[in-house]
């Protein structure tokens, strides 16, 4: 039996796999063979990838001496750390982070982050068209959200991205390069904390020193860098990646767009269709068995590694009407692109708050935008868990 290579190629970078809709239809716990060379199952439709990520016995125990590796160079990857914690390691984390990271607070962000769209739009306009958004709004914004959130230096960002890419890396660093580059985040963030002891301010890594202190070492100070390292990769890397891939398929087809022009009521429920209909989102989600459980018609053995193509389940028939179009007012949305169950993103509410304001301010400062160069021409980020697109090229 063939065993195809993971993660699959998009015919181009807005377009999904066409392994996609086959898996779905003949195969939908389908073996894979992951960077690494080891093999793991494939999740494709909807119900099965909610079924996995919300049963607390598939776990995020990747470094079981039976689990499949991800990559060859897993040391200090975004599939380490803190993505292997224990069930209850992580659900005290949960309730660390829940008590800091809230709505209120992500709301009262809002005005700041709505006037950091507007200057970098602003410079991104007086440098003149044609412009790349994703260096000039895409990445620049969620690096300095992120930072804003934690109290640490925006002027550092171009650091962040390096650390970042590091701690995503499926093929593109060595492990020489991932443990330089984790050492040197971790002695950064350490000197962070240490300052913020010192002078506490109003912000998340303040808030957390002052709780941890609170709590007699039940979690430790290197979950909380842990937890600083996580939010400061995810909160900025993955938004950043999405600015750019949202934009794109709004103007790919320009009635889209012409459509939020004329009804900016759509704002919101277009976020969470470009959410949806996002095909090229990265790896997707690992889950490793940690006894015999029955999934898609299927007695999956204890040992087993799946991994939950959370994009493919976004475009199940059986789940969306239209799967495969990009519709504006599309409701309900019952997507998981940030999950499902107790590890949902828990930054999923400041992602939101990011993409609706780009779409607001674009709409409003730049509402002739459009594509500089044809869709099918974009190009992809290689060799990250996450997608992307290395470039998006506008004009006005």
């Amino acid at each position: 039996m063939h065993v195809p290579d993971y993660p699959f190629r998009n015919p181009t970078a807005l377009e999904p796999p066409e392994e996609w809709a086959r898996l779905r239809e003949q195969c939908p716990v389908a073996p894979i063979r992951l960077p690494s060379g080891d093999r793991a199952l494939l999740l494709t439709r909807y119900d099965d990838v909610r079924q996995v990520l919300s049963d607390p016995r598939f776990t995020r125990d990747l470094d079981a001496p039976d689990a499949a590796q991800v990559t060859a160079n897993e040391s200090g990857g975004v599939f380490g750390g803190m993505s292997s914690m224990s069930s209850e390691n992580h659900k005290a984390w949960r309730q660390l982070i829940g008590r800091t990271f809230t709505a209120k607070r992500v709301s009262a962000m809002q005005p700041r982050i709505e006037a950091m769209t507007g200057h970098l739009a602003g410079e991104m306009v007086k440098q003149g068209a044609p412009a790349d958004l994703v260096s000039s709004l895409g990445f620049p914004l969620p690096v300095w959200v992120i930072c804003d959130l934690l109290g640490v230096p925006d002027s550092d960002r171009d650091k962040f991205a390096y650390w970042s890419d590091t701690m995503l890396s499926l093929t593109r660093f060595t492990q020489d390069e991932i443990d330089a580059a984790q050492a040197d985040f971790e002695s950064y963030l350490r000197a962070h904390v240490e300052a913020k002891r010192a002078e506490p301010g109003d912000d998340l890594i303040s808030e957390l020193i002052s709780i941890v202190g609170a709590l007699d070492g039940r979690l430790t100070e290197q979950l909380m860098i842990g937890t600083a390292k996580g939010l400061l990769v995810a909160g900025h890397e993955t938004t950043a990646n999405m600015i750019g891939k949202m934009v794109a398929m709004l103007l790919a087809d320009r009635t889209r767009w012409e459509r939020l022009l004329a009804d900016r009521a759509l704002i919101r429920t277009a976020v969470e269709e470009s959410l949806r209909f996002d095909a090229n989102p990265g790896f997707g989600m690992p889950r490793y068995l940690s006894e015999e459980v029955e999934v898609g018609g299927e007695r999956l053995p204890a040992g087993t590694t799946v991994v939950c193509s959370m994009a493919s389940a976004n475009r199940d028939e059986r789940q969306f009407a239209d799967a495969d179009a990009m519709v504006l007012d599309r409701r309900p949305n019952t997507h998981v692109a940030f999950g499902a169950g107790p590890h949902s993103c828990i930054g999923q509410a400041l992602a939101r708050t990011e993409l609706q304001t780009v779409l607001e301010v674009l709409l409003d400062r730049l509402p002739t935008l459009r594509l500089a160069e044809p869709a099918e021409a974009l190009a992809r980020r290689e060799g990250l868990v996450v997608g992307g697109l290395s470039r998006v090229p506008v004009t006005w």
